[in-house]
């Protein structure tokens, strides 16, 4: 994995912005700490920094290469898990090869089939590629977001980055947050509307979507989306399918040049990757699997169990990982690193986050680095085979909002009242969650449960899945670890997706088939384990300390958080005895402790980004 930006303008000399495109590429350099290079040739700059994973000697980037008088380049950011094959169907077409990396599988795959290439592509991506003979930048991202790509077209020059935090470097883009943009952090944080960059000036390119940069300008189109079709396959015929598919897809993940481990926390998701991992390595005689699990000081002593956390996961990871063979390592964390990191997870996203879960992930995957360079995670099992308790609780199904934020009236509450006249935060809400309805494929004939359930699949897959997708890419490549996902295998997606109701809850069981499929891959008491979510802290240390850092905020005159919020409805807040765990805000996870941490990570990223509000 690694980190690209760059810009693209017709008119002018770039080559004398070879510093602005150096401390571009630098604010990236987390992404890639292997390798850095840069590339100009008007009208494009293209800048990279690299995470060494296949072909470490070689494929060094922006990557060129010459056909006769065209010229094509590539900054390329991600994984092709089906290069072997297209190498082997460019080669029968007359091509050739100088390295064994898969940015020059996806190269000569554009300039085989141009814009086209995007069909035949397995793999989590974004790129964008320059095309002499086409006189354009061709720009996209991965079939369901893995990859990030943000961009900025501003009087008529594209740039574009990874992260904001490489296109806030140009003179030409400015961290300014308007109306919108403070809706998108008050009522919809710390999920992301798809598209939407918070910044003014910065745009997503949302997935499944490419875009062409000509002198013509600016064109976008999606290239991929989800299909709703009849599902003919009985139950048992589902689950062979399915265990075939995520057994090729795993595999497929595996292939690295550099140590692969898995992140383990003993559910369903985690242990079903480790557990195909192992046997996959046992097969090809290649050793023995890390594993790796999370946990914080004394959380076994204040754990409560709930609908949404039912059970403590540290007895189910020694049964798997003792089960596995598997080398493993147990990472715990106290509350005042939790606290600390709030800060540097707040920077790895550019935007505040899902406070401690952020802060959490972003040590783990420190330490992790410290022995791995890939990682397999089971993030997006629970969104397209419906996981979650919202997907099971009648109130949650017809709250008529999005089902992980359904206090929005208090959310509300908590901003000044120039601030909610100004945004219409409910109103704003409500056409978001009205858009995301009206996007889905309706299956003719369709009704009842099914067509219900599928609005429900649809809300998860296209705007909760991304928000754990942004952090898991962003906690990771904050310290140069590249974590692979395999249950996002657009082949996966596209099966379950069709797949109805009843199949999917087999057995009267959140992600039934899932367990049915799964069946001689694990032991029947972690497979029929009732689900419990990334880990959390349950230290009451923990809400402690971000309510006194909230306080403390409130009582800095200077702080840019004030003119934003209720501060009379926040001290009220925290001084309720009901805000540790009664407080519903976001999710399964984010209840009253992480509220004030958000708080907190709002007033630091107003400040450290000097963030204009207008």
């Amino acid at each position: 994995m690694c980190g690209i930006t760059g810009f693209i303008q017709w008119n002018g000399d770039l080559t004398q912005d070879s510093q602005l495109l150096v401390k571009m590429t630098e604010s990236l350099a987390h992404r890639g700490p292997d390798g850095s290079g840069t590339w100009i040739s008007n009208p494009c700059a293209f800048g990279h920094r690299r995470l060494s994973v296949i072909d470490p000697e070689n494929g060094a980037q922006p990557m060129i290469i010459h056909q006769e008088e065209e010229v094509y380049a590539i900054v390329y950011n991600g994984e092709l898990y089906n290069a072997v094959e297209l190498r082997e169907d460019l080669l029968r077409r007359g091509h050739r090869f100088s390295t064994k990396c898969d940015t020059e599988v996806l190269l000569v795959s554009y300039i085989e089939w141009g814009p086209d290439c995007l069909e035949r592509l397995n793999g989590i991506f974004a790129f964008a590629i320059w095309d002499s003979a086409r006189e354009q930048v061709f720009l996209a991202r991965d079939r369901v977001g893995v990859k990030p790509l943000f961009y900025s077209y501003i009087d008529g020059t594209l740039i574009f980055g990874s992260e904001p935090k490489a296109l806030l470097q140009h003179p030409k883009v400015e961290p300014v947050v308007g109306a919108e943009g403070l809706a998108e952090v008050f009522i919809i944080g710390p999920a992301r509307t798809p598209g939407h960059g918070v910044y003014k000036d910065i745009s997503e390119l949302r997935p499944g979507m490419a875009m062409i940069f000509s002198r013509e300008g600016l064109r976008k189109y999606t290239y991929w989306k989800l299909e709703s079709q009849p599902h003919e396959d009985d139950v048992l015929h589902t689950a062979s399918y399915l265990q075939g598919l995520l057994r090729d897809t795993v595999e497929r993940q595996l292939v690295s040049d550099v140590p692969v481990c898995s992140l383990l926390s003993g559910g369903l998701d985690s242990s079903a990757l480790s557990s195909l991992a192992v046997d996959y390595y046992q097969r090809t005689g290649q050793g023995q699997v890390h594993t790796y699990s999370v946990d914080y000081v004394d959380n076994s002593k204040h754990f409560q169990s709930h609908s949404f956390q039912p059970g403590a996961d540290g007895p189910w990871i020694k049964r798997m990982h003792e089960e596995l063979g598997t080398y493993h390592h147990w990472i715990e964390f106290d509350t005042p690193e939790l606290v600390d990191a709030l800060d540097d997870s707040t920077r790895k996203r550019d935007l505040p986050g899902m406070a401690d879960v952020d802060a959490s992930l972003l040590l783990f995957c420190r330490e992790i680095k410290k022995g791995a360079t890939v990682a397999i995670s089971g993030e997006a099992a629970d969104e397209i085979f419906g996981g979650y308790p919202w997907f099971h609780r009648e109130e949650m199904l017809n709250s008529g909002t999005f089902p992980w934020s359904v206090a929005p009236e208090m959310r509300a509450s908590l901003l000044s009242p120039e601030i909610r006249d100004w945004i219409r935060p409910l109103e704003y809400l409500g056409d978001r969650y009205s858009d995301a309805v009206a996007e889905v494929p309706k299956l003719d004939g369709e009704t009842g449960e099914q067509a219900k359930m599928r609005v429900m699949s649809y809300l998860n897959i296209t705007r909760f899945m991304p928000t754990l997708l942004d952090r898991k890419d962003r906690m990771s490549m904050g310290v140069g670890l590249e974590v692979r996902v395999p249950y996002t295998d657009h082949r996966l997606i596209e099966y379950v997706w069709n797949i109805p109701w009843s199949i999917k809850t087999t057995g009267n069981r959140e992600k039934g088939i899932l367990r049915k499929a799964l069946e001689g891959v694990l032991p029947d008491d972690v497979l029929y384990r009732k689900k419990s979510p990334y880990p959390k802290t349950h230290n009451p240390n923990y809400l402690a300390a971000v309510k006194a850092q909230v306080i403390r905020i409130l009582d800095d005159a200077s702080s840019p958080l004030l003119p934003l919020i209720d501060k009379a409805r926040i001290r009220e807040l925290a001084s309720s005895p009901d805000a540790s765990s009664n407080l519903p805000w976001f999710g399964q996870l984010m209840s009253g402790p992480q509220l004030f941490a958000y708080l907190a990570q709002v007033h630091f990223w107003l400040k450290e980004y000097n963030v204009s509000i207008r």
